[in-house]
């Protein structure tokens, strides 16, 4: 289980590049690393609608095709898959993950991408949570109450909506096969949220920041991104189980692309929430503070957890 002192523990690592208030961006030649990466393909998770993540990352794309002077072009993928495999085949060079995604491209092929930054909470922290939730106007008022019910994960590749409540359902003695008459993928995060809406589910989990007002859906996470779009009133729902704290997921790029590129990526991910807020909370999925450079070690507590899980099902 990732518990609170484990996060703490790997956030002492990365202690002295958090601590970095403002990285410049590297003025590169025209003749530089743009020969070997004439476009710069940006993935996009799934989770929500497409529309919606591309009318977010449209600002990043205006701003990063300003900065690099190449195309970019824009990758919203149906699931965590296909952003991970694009990574690894080589068809993108960068995109936001979760920490479990991240996890399984290590495992996959640790040479595919390297970690950029992560995302610092309202609260300084560099964690969220992962919660599990039911309609307001159900009978559930405790995990307990849901034994013998259904349960809606987001994506088998999520951190949040799957991996780590699976992991830590079952270390507390709710083994999520067991417990629930049946568990099932909504198709994302906001699908799943959908779904016990739509009495598909008795619960479901998703990720948020748990800090901040949760009448709003908090500061940052999936439900807070549905309450600003007019898709969920906290009202209808009630929290019922909370995780331990989970490392922030990073931004990536691969591992192969010229250094230059990556310094000049991480740099403007760092100076990004400074120079244009409203952009860096619209791929950010709600306030933050800002991006923090981050690197492999920040999610070996991920990756172990990972590696359990599927030597499990293997066994």
């Amino acid at each position: 289980m990732i518990a609170r002192r484990t996060l703490g523990a790997a956030l002492a690592g990365v202690t002295a590049l958090a601590a970095l208030p403002f990285v410049s961006t590297p003025t590169l030649a025209a003749d530089d690393w743009r020969t070997a990466v004439p476009v710069f393909r940006v993935g996009i998770l799934g989770g929500e609608n497409e529309a919606d993540r591309l009318k977010n990352y449209a600002c990043f794309k205006d701003l990063l095709e300003a900065r690099l002077e190449v195309p970019v072009e824009l990758y919203p993928a149906s699931d965590y898959t296909g952003v991970m495999q694009g990574l690894i085949s080589k068809n993108l060079e960068y995109a936001g993950l979760g920490s479990s995604a991240y996890a399984g491209i290590s495992i996959q092929d640790p040479e595919a991408v390297e970690p950029l930054v992560t995302t610092e909470q309202v609260d300084g922290s560099l964690g969220y949570y992962s919660v599990m939730y039911v309609k307001s106007d159900s009978p559930y008022q405790s995990l307990e109450d849901l034994k013998g019910k259904t349960l809606a994960f987001a994506d088998p590749n999520s951190t949040s909506g799957y991996l780590v409540p699976s992991y830590e359902l079952k270390a507390q003695g709710y083994d999520p096969k067991e417990f629930f008459s049946k568990t099932g993928f909504g198709g994302g995060h906001e699908q799943a949220v959908v779904a016990v809406l739509n009495d598909q589910y008795d619960a479901g989990v998703t990720w948020t920041s748990g800090v901040g007002e949760e009448s709003e859906g908090y500061s940052r996470g999936n439900l807070r991104k549905m309450v600003d779009k007019g898709a969920l009133n906290m009202d209808d729902i009630r929290v019922i189980w909370r995780s331990n704290l989970i490392t922030n997921g990073p931004r990536v790029i691969r591992k192969d692309v010229p250094q230059a590129l990556k310094d000049t990526m991480r740099g403007i991910l760092v100076n990004l929430p400074i120079e244009n807020p409203d952009c860096a909370q619209a791929i950010a999925g709600g306030e933050m503070n800002g991006f923090q450079p981050i690197s492999h070690d920040f999610y070996r507590p991920i990756i172990e957890m990972r590696r359990e899980l599927l030597a499990a099902r293997r066994g």
